[in-house]
């Protein structure tokens, strides 16, 4: 039987969970609009941040992290608001969330550059798959 990576399982995990966040943020954008759908996912983030934050001080970061930390939440945030505005404004959940769902090609094309990451010959066509995947949805 073939062996599967413990992070495999998470990632599986993390696509089905995803997934079904889709189609929720799709079901929310048919009844209210893009803000407040972003205000009540953070509303449901927050709630679930007891159960998993480890009690640690939450100031006991360089300030190098926290403020990464901040800038990824941050720019999330935008994220979300952009994804369900597109999503309020007529955007089929089959196309906007697969579209958005191709920001690894984002972290291919600067993981050289702010990462320090090499990219192989396979994932440069992983991004022209990814961009192809890009047209067919659109048409």
């Amino acid at each position: 039987m073939m062996h599967i990576a413990p992070w495999l399982w998470i990632v599986i995990v993390v696509l089905i969970l995803w997934g079904l966040t889709a189609v929720f943020q799709k079901l929310t954008t048919n009844y209210i609009s893009a803000e407040s759908t972003l205000v009540w996912r953070t509303v449901g983030f927050l709630l679930f941040m007891p159960f998993i934050y480890p009690g640690r001080e939450l100031y006991h970061h360089s300030l190098r992290s926290a403020t990464y930390g901040f800038l990824a939440g941050l720019l999330c945030a935008l994220g979300c608001l952009g994804l369900f505005a597109a999503m309020k404004s007529g955007g089929k959940a089959s196309i906007v969330g697969p579209l958005s769902a191709l920001y690894p090609v984002i972290v291919v094309i600067l993981s050289p550059f702010v990462l320090h990451e090499s990219i192989t010959a396979l994932q440069g066509v992983g991004v022209l798959c990814g961009l192809v995947a890009v047209v067919l949805l659109s048409i």
